[in-house]
């Protein structure tokens, strides 16, 4: 099991557009997949991005819900979106500050598998708002950025006096956080 630091709001890495793996899935990726669903679990989050631990490629993993399927999005594109729903986000990299965000309800996204397929995968509800948070990181947009200037200057005031004290852009997650 490997817990990496992850990456908080003002780490470069979560600005910057991530690099397409292509069509070569190898085992630095699988690996890269396994400490994204070990860091994810451990600090109790639905999905993760490569770039919020640091390695800017396009890759995330997804698993909305204990008894839903863990989902892999390797260089991941969305080819549909229907209807909108507003629901309450967060972040590993901003955590304490929620706001509500309208996404699109239903998504059709075309992935990659760590076998190497492109594949497309249907999702709705929390499913889709997490993989398109996740993408939204991939491309260096932070949930943050899909709320109004106002709301957005009052959770960054928030985020400010939460961190009041506190140096780095990393966070631990501690491994004893995966025990019930």
């Amino acid at each position: 099991m490997t817990i990496r630091p992850i990456h908080l709001l003002g780490s470069s890495p979560l600005r910057e557009r991530a690099q397409e793996v292509g069509k070569v899935v190898d085992d630095e990726v699988r690996q890269l997949v396994r400490d994204l669903f070990d860091t994810m679990h451990a600090a109790k989050g639905v999905g993760l991005a490569a770039n919020q631990i640091g390695v800017t490629r396009r890759v995330a993993v997804v698993q909305a819900g204990e008894q839903s399927e863990p989902l892999v999005l390797i260089d991941p594109v969305i080819v549909e979106r229907q209807d909108e729903a507003t629901d309450e986000e967060g972040c590993l990299s901003i955590p304490d500050i929620y706001a509500e965000v309208t996404r699109p309800a239903r998504v059709v996204v075309e992935t990659t598998t760590l076998e190497g397929a492109r594949v497309r995968v249907e999702a709705g509800e929390l499913k889709a708002r997490a993989i398109q948070h996740e993408i939204d990181h991939l491309d260096g947009i932070l949930f943050l950025d899909r709320l109004s200037p106002l709301k957005r200057r009052l959770l960054l005031r928030k985020w400010k006096t939460l961190r009041k004290g506190q140096t780095g852009l990393l966070r631990e997650v501690p491994e004893a956080a995966t025990q019930p």
